[in-house]
């Protein structure tokens, strides 16, 4: 007999927290200034999470005018990519995470539920290369660019210096342009926190000059559950010297930063941010921000600026006091894993802002994310709610057929689409856009986040 579903139903049933989120909450939750409503505490929170389907005939839904296509579709975990200057897509691919002991009952069934929406495919551990040598946008070469890598995710590409953030470490390959593989093993230029791991993901980017990398280091609790100790040099972003591996906090207080991006033309850092749970499906808002050096974005003391966690044991006014607001709502437990800027190239309604992709909700009644969206930027900010750029990955019986994770725009205004449940990767093109336009841009540096 088969229990597991027994075991979903229950905990579900235990679940104390008062109905699923209204799509008034929803709409509410977008913007500058989201809706925050009252905390809802109790035994265990909504845990819903879609079981895999398979695609068949069908492919996610685009804007009109557009085309997707899976240029891969055989991968190992794909989480983020890269696009070099010659047009090839480097991919990493792996899962992460240890195997840290779960103490609280919650924590247990939460590890179930999470598990029937992830692929039961093993982990690639490597990079793997996709070239469209023809310029036809078929990606007909596939070659492994280095494996035996440790839940490879940030990609940033400086001059001939390749960096990649490992789970534990960030390393660092020689890159000629053109080679479709590794000629030697990658060098570590600096370790990154890695004990227990509960946020794996070590998402990167590299400053428009090219002086400094950043790093995303999650925290290893949802709301310090295992203590303060096991915080030390978590939920930062880390100001990284790739020439000797020096490195300082740039900004704390964030949870968990799954990926950044330098803003092209204001050299400005983005990050979106994953939120705490276990405040009810409302709360917290998944976020998108500039960066600031120096600031402070509450994680665990409060949430969007200074609303109290009311968890949180000792409180810290100072901190609290301290803490600034992020720039965009999300919606709350959308799981945000990739953002990217657009470019004209992209074209229509899509010139103008970020892309991001959400990975999806497990812990809400209702799921949410699960796609694509299109943020439209004015005079270099958020200006509007979000618009479903990629979509349709959950069916109508309640199943999801992909999780989006990384996102790239290409020089000629691909967007490129990281898929960890399909296992793909998916190109999205303008019709009317000219095919197969590789060339290197007048500043590479611009393009190689």
């Amino acid at each position: 007999m088969n229990t597991r579903p027994m075991l979903y139903a229950s905990a579900i049933s235990l679940a104390l927290f008062a109905g699923a989120a209204t799509a008034a909450d929803a709409d509410q939750q977008f913007g500058a200034n989201p809706n925050l409503p009252e905390p809802q505490r109790g035994l265990l929170p909504n845990m819903t999470i879609p079981e895999p389907a398979e695609w068949g005939d069908s492919k996610p839904t685009v804007p009109a005018g557009y085309t997707i296509t899976a240029i891969a579709t055989d991968l190992k975990v794909p989480r983020q990519t890269l696009v070099l200057p010659n047009g090839d897509i480097l991919v990493a691919e792996g899962k992460g995470g240890s195997k840290a002991p779960k103490k609280r009952p919650k924590d247990f069934i939460a590890g179930i539920i999470k598990s029937r929406g992830t692929t039961s495919v093993e982990s690639g551990d490597r990079l793997t290369l996709l070239r469209d040598a023809d310029g036809d946008g078929s990606y007909e070469q596939q070659t492994v660019f280095a494996d035996n890598l440790n839940a490879p995710y940030g990609l940033a590409l400086i001059d001939n210096d390749l960096y990649v953030a490992n789970q534990d470490a960030l390393v660092r390959f020689d890159y000629q342009p053109g080679q479709t593989e590794a000629t030697g093993e990658p060098e570590v230029v600096t370790a990154l926190p890695a004990e227990i791991n509960h946020h794996w993901t070590k998402a990167m980017t590299a400053s428009a000059d090219g002086e400094h990398l950043y790093v995303g280091i999650g925290s290893n609790s949802n709301i310090t559950e295992r203590g303060m100790e096991a915080e030390v040099d978590r939920a930062e972003i880390w100001e990284i010297n790739p020439a000797t591996g020096a490195h300082r906090a740039y900004a704390t207080g964030l949870r968990n930063p799954t990926s950044l991006t330098i803003q092209p033309g204001t050299d400005q850092l983005w990050a979106v941010v994953n939120e705490r749970d276990e405040l009810g499906p409302n709360l917290v808002p998944d976020y998108l921000t500039t960066v600031q050096e120096g600031a402070f974005y509450g994680w665990p003391y409060s949430y969007w600026g200074q609303n109290v966690d009311p968890r949180v044991r000792p409180k810290n006014p100072q901190k609290v006091k301290a803490a600034i607001a992020p720039d965009y709502s999300l919606g709350s437990h959308h799981a945000p894993l990739g953002v990217a800027f657009s470019n004209a190239q992209v074209g229509g309604e899509f010139a103008n802002g970020v892309f991001v992709g959400e990975h999806g909700s497990w812990n809400r009644g209702d799921p949410v994310g699960y796609r694509v969206v299109f943020i439209p930027f004015e005079n270099d900010k958020p200006a509007g709610n979000p618009v479903d750029f990629v979509s349709g990955f959950l069916t109508d019986d309640g199943k999801t057929r992909g999780r989006p994770v990384g996102v790239s725009v290409t020089p000629d205004g691909a967007v490129i689409v990281a898929d960890d449940l399909t296992n793909a990767v998916w190109r999205i093109t303008r019709n009317d856009a000219a095919p197969g336009d590789n060339r290197e841009p007048e500043n590479p540096a611009q393009s190689q986040r």
